[in-house]
């Protein structure tokens, strides 16, 4: 199942200090089921790392574009399993 995109987040034109809180904050406003879609000038696999880091297992990750001038990541927060 593909979680429904609530936002888009366009860092491009975000001061880089500035994009990661920026992505995380949005993040963080999502519901289970919810997504962002990430728009980015380069390749965001820093940022993977640090959801894995700080997130993991509680979010989804799929590339819709792969640059080379442009990527599309839409980010989804995973509904939470069984207790």
């Amino acid at each position: 199942m593909t979680a429904t995109t609530k936002s888009t987040v366009d860092v491009r034109t975000i001061v880089p200090r500035d994009r990661h809180p920026l992505i995380f904050g949005t993040f963080a406003e999502l519901a289970p089921g919810e997504a962002l879609l990430l728009i980015n000038d380069h390749d965001p696999k820093p940022l993977y790392y640090q959801f894995q880091a700080e997130h993991g297992g509680e979010f989804s990750w799929e590339y819709l574009e792969s640059g080379p001038d442009v990527w599309q990541v839409r980010i989804g927060r995973v509904a939470a399993c069984c207790a």
